[in-house]
């Protein structure tokens, strides 16, 4: 059976530690989709995760596999380093020399029958990575955590530069708007997008913007008692992709 997955990719938790007894690690979490679209829930898969160095079909430097369950919602939770090692050590992997991607296969049958799902480029990880092994290269004793900031969201707004590269937080039904022109995200940059507990979330495009190719809104609207997490990544001048709806 063909696979298709939606990668969420949210940096939640970079968890960066220099003691020998504890693992770098990188949250990674994703939804699982079947051929027809159809979220996978409370099943078993199996995902491999592969890193590549220098571009999506450079040299494959690391992987590892897992086996993990989907919620009700279809998304599964996974620490990329601290799964069954199949080739490399995620440890010493040279953040600085370069640009890395993961590829991400999966089986939803729970097996080894792996199909290739995707490539997506490491941004903001390999830079907090870098930045421990040059701390360690110093002879610096102290612990470095790297994390995205949790902004609380609960009065509608436009889009802000302090949003960039964290997690927007809604605890309450909210609006953010994209406006036209903002130039402080780049292109490649992301905002993590979380609805909490019965809040609807709603992305709002202004003139002359879109998302995922039209000019619709897109929504997060979250169960009593649950999350709803999505991705936003801006993808041109005025033009936005979002994960996860």
């Amino acid at each position: 059976m063909k696979q298709s997955l939606i990668i969420l990719f949210l940096l939640l938790a970079v968890s960066i530690k220099l003691s020998a007894q504890s693992p770098e690690k990188v949250s990674y979490q994703a939804i699982i989709r079947a051929q027809d679209n159809s979220l996978l829930l409370n099943s078993n898969v199996s995902l491999k995760i592969i890193i590549h160095q220098g571009a999506a079909n450079g040299t494959a430097i690391y992987q590892e596999s897992h086996s993990v369950t989907s919620n009700n919602n279809g998304l599964v939770s996974l620490e990329i380093g601290t799964g069954k090692n199949v080739t490399g050590n995620f440890s010493t992997i040279p953040w600085q020399n370069g640009s890395y991607f993961i590829e991400t296969q999966v089986d939803i049958a729970g097996g080894t029958n792996y199909n290739i799902i995707g490539i997506t480029q490491l941004l903001s990880v390999p830079y907090a990575l870098h930045s421990k092994t040059a701390d360690r290269l110093v002879g610096s004793t102290t612990t470095n955590t790297a994390k995205a900031a949790i902004i609380s969201f609960t009065t509608s707004r436009n889009v802000a530069t302090g949003d960039i590269s964290n997690t927007i937080e809604c605890t309450t039904s909210s609006t953010l708007t994209l406006t036209s022109g903002f130039s402080s995200m780049v292109i490649g940059d992301t905002i993590n997008l979380e609805a909490h507990n019965g809040a609807v979330l709603t992305i709002l495009p202004s003139t002359n913007v879109t998302i995922n190719y039209v000019t619709a809104s897109a929504k997060f609207t979250s169960a009593a008692g649950n999350v709803r997490f999505g991705l936003l990544r801006k993808s041109g001048l005025n033009s936005y992709i979002i994960s996860g709806q």
